[in-house]
């Protein structure tokens, strides 16, 4: 490493956003080729994970779901607005980024995996993207005033995850849908429940928009984390949500689906997902 080298790395720690606040996350839904689960995995596990996320500046936290045959089955979607059928979508992986330091992620990313990470042949894996995105963080609702906030949710070891799709009628009705969420609808969910706190956000619109997509406007990403596994509660917690929003008039949800934090370091659950 030259001079120069030291001396750009030395600029991004004197300049620039660094406050512990969550700004961007990178959200993924995968399914992984049938057959070819386990090498899945631990490709995953023991090299992308590292190499293209926890190892890359302004990454903060990152954290692995997956979702068995099992809940899987509990999964409702209003359409094939997410998903080509219910079923696809086994694992699920987010990132926390640094408020403020998203174009410099990119920056760094984009070469290390074009120009290295895909000519060494480290992104091969056969899998298919469900859902993924870049999305701006737009808030959180508590349930309690004290305990785990935004910063903390990928670290504490939370039980379960439920990751909703709710999708506005419009671009200019999205606003109203995410205050009715946030003020009126998870309160109520989160009330006197195992789910800790729902965080919300929002699609970053890609640079070059796929043809026939059009609901990066219109579409929010919630996660709810819960203090105990997700399929005791699922059937009384999340089920009903899907008709008390579409009864708002504000939103459809296009998937509901529970999750299982995975054990890293290990092939648990991949037995369970066929």
């Amino acid at each position: 490493m030259t001079d120069a080298h030291r001396e750009a790395y030395a600029m991004l720690g004197r300049s620039g956003p660094i406050e512990t606040r969550l700004g961007k996350a990178i959200i993924s839904l995968i399914e992984p080729a049938p057959g070819q689960e386990q090498d899945y995995n631990r490709w995953y596990e023991d090299d992308h994970a590292y190499i293209s996320a926890f190892a890359l500046p302004w990454v903060f936290a990152g954290k692995r779901w997956v979702a068995t045959r099992r809940l899987r089955e509990m999964r409702t979607s209003a359409s094939n607005a997410v998903t080509d059928t219910v079923d696809l979508g086994c694992y699920l992986a987010a990132y926390w980024l640094i408020d403020g330091r998203y174009e410099d992620f990119l920056a760094f990313a984009r070469p290390l995996v074009t120009e290295r990470l895909v000519p060494e042949g480290r992104m091969k894996p056969p899998r298919t993207h469900i859902f993924t995105n870049d999305q701006d963080y737009l808030g959180a609702v508590y349930r309690d005033e004290r305990g785990p906030r935004d910063i903390h949710a990928l670290s504490y070891p939370y039980a379960g995850l439920a990751l909703q799709v709710v999708d506005a009628p419009s671009a200019e009705a999205r606003p109203a849908l995410e205050r009715w969420l946030r003020e009126d609808h998870l309160p109520q969910v989160l009330a006197g429940s195992p789910a800790a706190m729902t965080l919300i956000f929002a699609a970053t619109p890609p640079v070059r928009p796929k043809a026939g997509i059009d609901w990066y406007d219109r579409r929010l990403t919630l996660m709810t984390f819960l203090e105990t596994e997700p399929d005791g509660i699922w059937a009384d917690l999340f089920t009903p949500q899907d008709a008390r929003i579409a009864e708002s008039g504000l939103g459809k949800v296009e998937l509901s689906s529970p999750f299982l934090p995975t054990l890293p370091g290990t092939d648990r659950y991949v037995d369970e997902l066929r």
